[in-house]
C-alpha cells in the first residue's frame, strides 16, 4: 500500500473561549517525513490549534484525521499512545526527580512490582547516547539549566517513538550550538519518516529547518507555502498583516547623566560574576549580551537584591545604596522583569487586573490595610489601555492571554511602582515579531521619559537594534562595552568568547 500524502489532517477546526474566537475554520495538513513550520503572532492560534490536536483542548467543531482515520483525543495520553507527542513552550518538569525519572514518568520499567533501576538507567543512557545529549541520567532536574531541561523534553518526545512530534518554541532556551544539535536530531527524525510541527517566531531558524510554512493570523489560517518560496519580509508581512520592514522603532531618547554606577560587583558564588563595573545613564537602553553561562541574569538579580554580593558598591545618583532584598531595590526605584515569565513573573491563578496591581498593594492600602477595589480597577483599566493589552476584560484569567500580552501586563505591573531603573531579562523571549515591536516601543518610550533601561537579550539583532551601548559578558567577567559603529555581530561575538579556554 502506498504511503498516504498526509499523516495528519485538521479540517475546519473551530475553538472559542469566553469573549475570544481562537480558531475560525482552520485547515492544516502535515506530510510524513517533513518539518512543517507553524507561524503567526502571539494569539494567532498556533498553540491552540496544536492543543486541540493533542487533547489538551476540546475543539468546538471540525475533524482531525490521523493516517486517514478520524481521531478525537480526549487527553494527552490518548494522543501519545496513538503516536503524537508534544514539546511545550513552557517547561514543567518534576524538579525533585532525576533526568531518567522525568523522561519515563508514568511508564517506569518494573520488575516484580518495583522500579527496575538498572533497566531505567540503561534505557535512558541508550536514548541520550542516540541523541548525543550530554546529560547524566541520575542528575536531579532542579540542578540543571533551562537549556538542559529543554533537552530532557526533546528526549522524552523521541522516547515515545512518535510519528508526529509538535515542537512549540523548542529553541527558546537553547544556545546556538544547542540549536545546531537540535537541528541534527530533527534531520535524523525527518529521515526516518517522522513528521514535525515546528512552532517558532525565529524566522532565521525556520528558513534553515522547515520544508513548508503555514501562517496564522487572528485565529485564521492565512496559507501554506514551500519554505523556499518565502523570504523574511514575506513571512513578517503575512504574519502581522502590515508592513514590518522596520523591525525596530526609531529612537526618540538621548542618553543623559549617569544615574547608576556599579563598582567591582562580585558574587558570593565563586563560579558566578566577578569584579564587574559599569554605569547606566538616564534615557539609555543598555544591552547586556553574552552566551549562556555568562552570568548576565545573576548580575542583574544581584542588583535587584535577589542574590548576595561578596563585594562591590552600587551607587544611585552618586550615593552608595544598600540593596539586600527586592524591597530595598524597589524603594530605590528599581524594577525587574524576570526571564521566566510563567515561573517567576505571573500569578497564574489571578486575573489580568490582579497581576497588574499586585506589586503596589501596600502603597494603595488605606486604614487597617483596606484596599479600594475602585482604585485597583481604575489602575488596571488605565494600564490595559496605556500598553494596549489585548484582553476581553481586566477580570480575564492571565493564563488565557497570549505571551506578548502577558508580558505587557508584567510591564504594566512594574510601571505602577514608578521605577527609575528597569532591569529586563529577555523581555521578548517567546514573543512574535508584532508583539516584539510593541514591547520595543514601550522600552523606547520609557527611555524617552528619562528612565534607565537594562536589557539582557540572547538575540543579537535585538541588542544591536535597541541598545545605545552593549555590555558583553563572558564566563562571569565583563569582556567589554561596545557602542556606535562597533555594535556589530562580529565584535560582540568576539567579546562573548573572550575568556573561554
Amino acid at each position: 500500500m502506498s504511503q498516504r500524502e498526509f499523516v495528519l489532517e485538521m479540517k475546519n477546526i473551530c475553538k472559542e473561549f469566553p469573549g475570544v474566537r481562537a480558531l475560525n475554520n482552520v485547515n492544516f495538513n502535515l506530510r510524513p517525513g517533513t518539518v512543517h513550520a507553524l507561524m503567526g503572532e502571539n494569539g494567532a492560534g498556533k498553540s491552540t490549534l496544536m492543543k486541540c490536536l493533542f487533547g489538551i483542548y476540546a475543539k468546538d467543531s471540525g475533524s482531525i484525521l490521523h493516517n486517514g482515520k478520524e481521531v478525537n483525543y480526549t487527553c494527552t495520553l490518548d494522543a501519545i499512545k496513538d503516536g503524537v507527542a508534544m514539546i511545550h513552550q513552557e517547561l514543567y518538569p518534576e524538579p525533585h526527580l532525576s533526568v531518567q525519572e522525568n523522561i519515563w514518568l508514568g511508564r517506569l520499567p518494573l520488575k516484580h512490582g518495583i522500579v527496575d533501576k538498572k533497566r531505567l538507567y540503561t534505557d535512558t543512557r541508550e536514548l541520550l547516547d542516540r541523541l548525543s545529549l550530554d546529560l547524566n541520567p541520575k542528575a536531579l532536574v532542579r540542578t540543571l539549566s533551562v537549556s538542559k531541561i529543554q533537552s530532557i523534553e526533546i528526549a522524552k518526545a523521541v522516547s515515545h517513538d512518535a510519528e508526529v512530534i509538535i515542537m512549540d518554541e523548542p529553541t527558546s532556551s537553547l544556545t546556538e550550538n544547542e540549536v545546531d544539535h537540535l537541528f541534527g536530531i530533527i534531520n535524523d527524525l525527518r529521515s526516518k519518516g517522522v513528521a514535525i510541527v515546528y512552532i517558532s517566531h525565529k524566522i532565521e531558524e525556520i528558513k534553515r529547518i522547515a520544508d513548508e510554512i503555514s501562517i496564522m493570523r487572528d485565529g485564521n489560517m492565512i496559507g501554506t507555502w514551500p519554505a523556499s518560496e518565502l523570504d523574511t519580509d514575506d513571512i513578517i508581512s503575512r504574519m502581522v498583516g502590515r508592513d514590518m520592514s522596520m523591525r525596530f522603532p526609531p529612537k526618540t531618547s538621548t542618553p543623559g547623566e549617569v544615574y547608576l554606577e556599579a563598582e567591582d560587583l562580585t558574587s558570593v558564588n565563586d563560579r558566578s560574576f566577578q569584579h564587574v563595573s559599569f554605569n547606566l545613564r538616564r534615557g539609555e537602553i543598555l544591552g547586556i549580551g553574552g552566551l549562556v553561562g555568562a552570568q548576565r541574569t545573576e548580575l542583574i538579580e544581584s542588583i535587584f537584591g535577589l542574590r548576595a554580593l561578596k563585594s562591590g558598591v552600587i551607587k544611585i545618583h552618586g550615593k552608595p545604596v544598600k540593596i539586600n532584598n527586592p524591597t530595598d531595590a524597589m524603594k530605590n526605584g528599581i524594577a525587574l522583569l524576570t526571564e521566566e515569565r510563567k515561573r517567576t513573573g505571573l500569578f497564574p491563578v489571578l486575573s489580568v487586573g490582579e497581576n497588574i496591581y499586585v506589586a503596589i498593594y501596600k502603597r494603595i492600602a488605606k486604614f487597617l490595610g483596606y484596599i479600594s477595589a475602585k482604585t485597583c480597577n481604575r489602575l488596571a483599566e488605565d494600564s490595559i489601555a496605556q500598553l494596549g493589552i489585548k484582553t476581553p476584560s481586566r477580570k480575564t484569567p492571565i493564563n488565557s492571554l497570549s505571551g506578548g500580552n502577558q508580558q505587557k501586563a508584567l510591564f504594566a505591573r512594574w510601571l505602577l511602582t514608578e521605577p527609575d531603573i528597569l532591569l529586563l531579562d529577555e523581555p521578548t523571549r517567546g514573543i512574535d515579531v508584532g508583539a516584539k515591536y510593541e514591547i520595543y516601543k514601550i522600552m523606547d518610550s520609557l527611555a524617552a521619559q528619562g528612565k534607565c533601561v537594562v536589557m539582557i537579550s540572547s538575540e543579537m539583532p535585538e541588542l544591536i537594534g535597541m541598545a545605545d551601548r552593549i555590555m558583553v559578558m563572558c564566563e562571569g567577567k565583563l569582556a567589554g562595552i561596545v557602542e556606535g559603529e562597533d555594535m556589530q555581530e562580529e565584535p560582540i561575538m568576539r567579546l562573548a568568547t573572550k575568556f573561554m579556554v
